[in-house]
């Protein structure tokens, strides 16, 4: 028994040394951190927030009032062009001439703007079409007529006649709508009913790099793809703010942007063919100095064969900045506020003119139709008849401009009477015409009057 008990106390005794020199040798302090939020500092303002409520954000992105207001007024187009396609062994059979005639079949959306029918769509949606039909989102389907196009801004108007009042879409003003705006692009591609899709306005005024028009297009990301060209570009409300008409792509699909017409320029567009049957495009009457890179458009001169020249209160160098109080950066601004508007109407323009802020109200000219020839470089103008009488010519066209004003003898003002023996008659045709001969190599005989009423000719090759 002692010995029992002497082991024991020997194993306690044990343990405690180990237990102490563990405790000695190993042992660390162990600290956990705790972090609670510290209380946010609260300042008072007179502030009042947007959004008052913790749904108010959820409201914002709902686009379902903005689907339902819609979706029943973006069609379906179906393009159906007749073609003639050359068959040689028709022709050798002695069969139709040799010639077949085939269609060909396009699609794309469009917009009923009116309750009575009247519809706009892309002038690339409907360009050659022999016959035009319209779905609703209802399946039902009507024959539609082409009341005019406009194809520098890729606009064409429609119209059907429908038993019943139809549901269209409101336009809205396109020059409140703000960068990173939501918008929902609805287009029925495919003929499978109206579809939406969402995004932010990206970018007001683009340009877009290699078409022949500067444009001035709302830049979305909103999904758009092929078959929803001339469907709706509408704010949350539902209402009309762009036609879509182009992506960005390299593979025929969206990729992550799209353009559309702003609703401001359609409009007008669409109010000129109904009034007057084709578009009336407004200018400035200025010419615009394309080496100006900062912000705001650069007048280089008056251009005089405006109605308004004289009566235009701007010089070369000053700086466009507003039009009635919309911003302009960029040309493309200018053109997209200009393009909206009438020839006769007034605008106020802010200029910078040498450090100082003005303000010129400025009645908008009919646009000039202007004729280059890419081969020679040289701008035509048709002559008046008084100018013919004056000079005693009964045809001819005059050269107000070329490629190297600066030259010695650079054909100003010489009056174009003959391409290689053939009279001319108007400017357009002689442009086509100069330009065409030297794309088919040909040898080139012009003869002209020159300022001392001298006739000379020349002999380009």
């Amino acid at each position: 028994m002692k010995k029992f008990f002497s082991f024991l106390g020997m194993a306690f005794l044990g343990g405690a040394l180990t237990l102490g020199g563990y405790k000695m040798l190993f042992d660390e302090h162990i600290v956990i951190e705790s972090t609670t939020p510290s209380a946010l500092q609260t300042v008072q303002t007179n502030f009042t927030p947007t959004y008052t409520t913790t749904n108010s954000v959820e409201a914002t992105t709902d686009f379902t009032l903005a689907a339902e207001r819609t979706v029943h007024a973006v069609v379906h187009v179906k393009n159906t062009t007749v073609r003639t396609q050359s068959n040689p062994i028709d022709l050798f059979f002695g069969n139709n001439n040799g010639q077949r005639k085939y269609e060909q079949v396009g699609t794309g959306s469009g917009v009923i703007i009116s309750a009575d029918g009247y519809i706009v769509t892309n002038n690339h949606v409907i360009d050659g079409a022999n016959a035009l039909e319209i779905t609703l989102n209802n399946k039902k389907k009507y024959k539609a007529e082409l009341i005019g196009t406009d194809a520098a801004n890729d606009i064409a108007l429609l119209k059907i006649d429908a038993d019943t009042d139809l549901p269209y879409v409101a336009f809205a003003n396109s020059d409140h709508i703000k960068t990173g705006e939501w918008v929902l692009a609805v287009g029925n591609p495919y003929n499978l009913t109206s579809t939406v899709t969402a995004g932010i306005v990206s970018a007001k005024g683009r340009d877009l790099e290699g078409n022949r028009n500067i444009e001035s297009f709302i830049q979305t990301d909103a999904a758009v793809n092929p078959g929803n060209s001339g469907g709706a570009l509408v704010n949350i409300r539902g209402e009309l703010v762009g036609i879509n008409t182009a992506i960005s792509s390299k593979t025929g699909s969206f990729i992550g942007y799209s353009f559309a017409v702003p609703s401001n320029i359609a409009k007008k567009v669409i109010d000129d063919i109904l009034e007057f049957g084709k578009v009336q495009q407004a200018i400035l009457g200025i010419s615009v100095d394309t080496k100006y890179q900062e912000e705001g458009v650069r007048v280089a001169s008056v251009i005089e064969e405006t109605e308004n020249a004289k009566k235009v209160d701007l010089k070369e160098g000053d700086i466009i900045k507003k039009i009635n109080n919309v911003k302009i950066a960029k040309f493309s601004e200018l053109k997209g506020q200009l393009t909206a508007k009438r020839p006769g109407e007034f605008v106020d323009v802010t200029i910078d003119r040498d450090g100082e802020i003005l303000v010129k109200k400025i009645k908008l000219s009919k646009s000039v139709e202007r004729f280059y020839t890419r081969a020679f470089g040289w701008e035509l103008k048709d002559l008046s008849k008084k100018e013919m009488k004056k000079r005693g010519l009964t045809n001819g066209v005059k050269i107000i401009a070329t490629g190297n004003d600066k030259a010695s003898n650079i054909l100003k003002n010489y009056i174009i009477t003959k391409v290689n023996d053939k009279e001319v008659k108007n400017a357009k045709e002689t442009a086509e015409m100069l330009d065409q001969l030297v794309a088919n190599r040909y040898r080139v005989i012009v003869q002209m009057v020159n300022l001392e009423g001298e006739v000379e000719r020349y002999i380009y090759r």
